[in-house]
C-alpha cells in the first residue's frame, strides 16, 4: 500500500537522522480500530533502549518529526506503550483514484516475487475417468494461484503431471477390455477392483464398433490397446473440461517419460552421491528418517518395481533440473502425510526448505436440494466437474471453490450458486461491478462527461467517511495481492472482493451519485466508482471470474 511505503520511508529517514539502525522487527499496519488512524508503527518500542529513551518519549520524537517529512500526514499520535498512530490527509487518499486509472489492468502488480522461477503443478488426476468436483477445486486454486503469483512478480509456469503409468492405468485398460468382451457376448470374470463408470462402457462400445474383431485379440494385447485408447480419450476429455473451466496448463508431463528419459536413474544417483540411500533385503531404500520423516522409505522393491514415491522423487528432481527455484504442488488433503517424506527428498537434493511448498485441498461437499451428491470414480456415481460447470457456470463454480481457505472443507450449494441474489457470493461481487457500469451508462445518457483521467480538482468533493473508506480499501489491493501470493492463499482475494463489493453496495444505498444540483460532487463520485470497478475487475481476473457490465 502506498501509505505504508510513504510512512516507512519517512520513519527510516528519521531513524537514520538519529544515528540508529532500522529494526528488522519493525511493523507498520492498520490499527485494529480505524478510529486510531490509518496506520500504526511499533518503531519507538523497538528502538527505545538503543535511543536511551522510554518508548512513549521516543514516540513523541517521531510525532514531532513525521509531519515535517511528509506533508500528506495529517495527524500523528502516541498510543498505548509507544505506538505511533498516523492519519493521512484526504488529499492523500484521493490520489488513489489517479493511481488506479494510470495502472488500469496492472493495478495491484508488484515486484515482491523478483522474477523467481516458479512451477505450480495442479490437478494431475489419473486419466482414469472424468474430473469430479473435488478436482475442480484444485484446478481453481492452482490456476488462480498462478495468476496471483504472476501479479506479485513471480515468473510462473504451470504443469499437469499425467499419471500414465502404474497400477491404476493397468486397471483402466483391464476395465475397458472386459467391457469389450462383455459387449461382444464373451464370458467375463469380473475382478473385485475395476472401474464401473458408464464412460468405460462408452469407450468399449466405440472400440468394438470400430473393430468388431477386437475381442479376438490376446488378453494382454487387448488390454494394452484398451489402455492406450481409454487413456488418450479420457485425457482429451480432461483437457476440454479444464478449458471450459478457464484453467490452463502450459506443460503436460508424462510419468512414463521419467523412466524412458533416465530421470529416475538420475535422481537415484543424486541421492546415492549425497549418502542418502542404502540396500536392504534386496530392496533399494531412501534414508528419509534422518531428514525428518517418521521412517525410511523403499524406492525400488525387491522384485525390481518402483514405488510411487520413487517416481515422485524423480519428477521433482527433474523439475529442479529444468531450472525452477520454487516448486508448488496442489494436493488433495488425503496426501497430508506424504508431505514430510517429499520434503525430506527435497532436502536430500540439497535444496532449501523454501524451494518446495504444498497447498492442500480439502474435500468438497456437493449439495443439491439439501442432500449430498455421492462421488465415487469407480462406482460411476460421482458428480463431474463438467456437470457442475454446466449447471452453475464457470464463474460461480470458480468463485465458490475459492471462497474459503483451501485446506478447509467446503459445502458447495448448487442452488445458492445459481441464485441471482445478493446471498450468492459471486453475484454479490459481480453485481457491484455491473451496478457501477449502469451508473456510468446513465451518466452518459444524461450528457455527463467524465474525463479520461481524474485530477485533484475533480476529486476534491470526495470528503465523506464512506468516500475515504472506499479509497483506503482500494489502496490496500496491492498489499493484499502480495500477501496472498506469498502465503499461497487465494481465498484472500475473494474475501477482499466481498468486502469491497459490500462497501460499494452500502455506499450506493447511502449516497446519490448523479446529483442534479452538484456537478462537482457528481463527477467526483463517478471517478471514484469507475476506479472501484477497475479494482473489482482486476480482483475477479485473479480468480478467473468475469466482470459483467450488466446483470
Amino acid at each position: 500500500m502506498r501509505a505504508t511505503d510513504v510512512l516507512r520511508s519517512a520513519l527510516m529517514g528519521i531513524v537514520e537522522e538519529m544515528g540508529l539502525a532500522w529494526p528488522a522487527k519493525a511493523v507498520i499496519e492498520p490499527p485494529r480500530d480505524p478510529k486510531h488512524g490509518d496506520l500504526a508503527a511499533n518503531i519507538a518500542m523497538l528502538l527505545a533502549r538503543e535511543a536511551r529513551k522510554n518508548p512513549r518519549e521516543l514516540a513523541q520524537v517521531f510525532v514531532e518529526k513525521l509531519p515535517q517529512r511528509c506533508a500528506d500526514i495529517e495527524k500523528v499520535e502516541v498510543a498505548g506503550p509507544g505506538f505511533c498512530n498516523v492519519t493521512f490527509s484526504q488529499h492523500f487518499w484521493r490520489k488513489t483514484v489517479c493511481e488506479v486509472e494510470a495502472a488500469g489492468a496492472d493495478y495491484g502488480r508488484s515486484s515482491v516475487g523478483q522474477g523467481r522461477r516458479t512451477l505450480v503443478e495442479y490437478v494431475s488426476a489419473n486419466p482414469t475417468g472424468p474430473l469430479h468436483v473435488g478436482h475442480g477445486r484444485g484446478a481453481a486454486v492452482g490456476d488462480s494461484l498462478a495468476r496471483l503469483l504472476r501479479k506479485a512478480g513471480f515468473d510462473v509456469e504451470t504443469e499437469y503431471y499425467i499419471n500414465d503409468a502404474g497400477r491404476q492405468m493397468r486397471i483402466l485398460g483391464l476395465s475397458v477390455w472386459l467391457r469389450v468382451k462383455e459387449l461382444a457376448g464373451r464370458p467375463v470374470e469380473w475382478p473385485e477392483d475395476y472401474y464401473r463408470g458408464s464412460y468405460i462402457i462408452d469407450i468399449a462400445r466405440e472400440m468394438l464398433a470400430e473393430d468388431p474383431g477386437l475381442p479376438d485379440m490376446e488378453d494382454q494385447a487387448g488390454q494394452d490397446r484398451c489402455y492406450e485408447r481409454a487413456m488418450n480419450e479420457i485425457l482429451d476429455g480432461i483437457k476440454a473440461d479444464l478449458a471450459d473451466f478457464r484453467v490452463e496448463h502450459q506443460h503436460w508431463f508424462s510419468e512414463k517419460t521419467l523412466v524412458e528419459s533416465g530421470a529416475v536413474k538420475a535422481a537415484f544417483d543424486a541421492l546415492t552421491a549425497a549418502g542418502h540411500t542404502y540396500s536392504k533385503d534386496g530392496a533399494f531404500w531412501f534414508a528419509t528418517q534422518a531428514l525428518g520423516d517418521d521412517k525410511d522409505r523403499v524406492l525400488r522393491k525387491s522384485d525390481g518395481s518402483l514405488t510411487y514415491f520413487a517416481s515422485d522423487i524423480a519428477y521433482h528432481h527433474n523439475k529442479f533440473r529444468r531450472g525452477y527455484d520454487w516448486l508448488i504442488d496442489i494436493w488433495g488433503a488425503d496426501h497430508h502425510g506424504y508431505v514430510p517424506r517429499m520434503r525430506a527428498a527435497i532436502t536430500a537434493m540439497g535444496k532449501p526448505r523454501e524451494s518446495f511448498d504444498v497447498v492442500l485441498i480439502q474435500l468438497v461437499n456437493l449439495l443439491q436440494g439439501g442432500k449430498p451428491v455421492s462421488m465415487s470414480t469407480r462406482a460411476g456415481t460421482f458428480e463431474t466437474l463438467a456437470d457442475v460447470v454446466k449447471e452453475v457456470g464457470a464463474d460461480a463454480a470458480r468463485f465458490m471453490f475459492l471462497s474459503r481457505k483451501s485446506d478447509t472443507s467446503l459445502d458447495f450449494d448448487l442452488e445458492l450458486a445459481k441464485q441471482r441474489s445478493l446471498d450468492n457470493p459471486v453475484y454479490y461481487v459481480q453485481y457491484a461491478h455491473a451496478r457501477i457500469c449502469a451508473v456510468l451508462r446513465r451518466a452518459g445518457e444524461r450528457g455527463i462527461t467524465l474525463p479520461a483521467a481524474a485530477t485533484d480538482e475533480l476529486l476534491a468533493a470526495l470528503d465523506t467517511p464512506e468516500d475515504m473508506a472506499l479509497l483506503r480499501k482500494m489502496a490496500g489491493f496491492e498489499d493484499m495481492v502480495a500477501t496472498a501470493a506469498q502465503a499461497l492463499a487465494v481465498h484472500h482475494v475473494s474475501h477482499y472482493l466481498m468486502d469491497l463489493a459490500g462497501m460499494l453496495h452500502s455506499y450506493y444505498a447511502r449516497h446519490q451519485v448523479l446529483l442534479a444540483d452538484d456537478t462537482a460532487r457528481t463527477l467526483s463520485r463517478l471517478a471514484l466508482l469507475r476506479a472501484v470497478s477497475q479494482v473489482l475487475r482486476n480482483g475477479l481476473d485473479l480468480l478467473g471470474v468475469s466482470a459483467p457490465e450488466a446483470m
